[in-house]
């Protein structure tokens, strides 16, 4: 039983959009970190990581 909704869901929902209509306001650096955030795995999806 998968307990939370957690931020790499909502990024992989969401951060397509997001990013889309923030074109202008969004820098290099957040860009770069959201992609690390929507492919870390937690343990309720397979694979568990201390650190993301």
């Amino acid at each position: 039983m998968r307990s939370a909704l957690e931020v790499a869901d909502i990024f992989r929902h969401h951060g397509p959009a997001y990013a889309q209509a923030h074109d202008g306001h969004l820098g290099r650096v957040e860009r770069r970190v959201m992609s690390p955030i929507e492919l870390c795995r937690t343990a309720a999806l397979g694979g568990h990581v201390e650190a993301c």
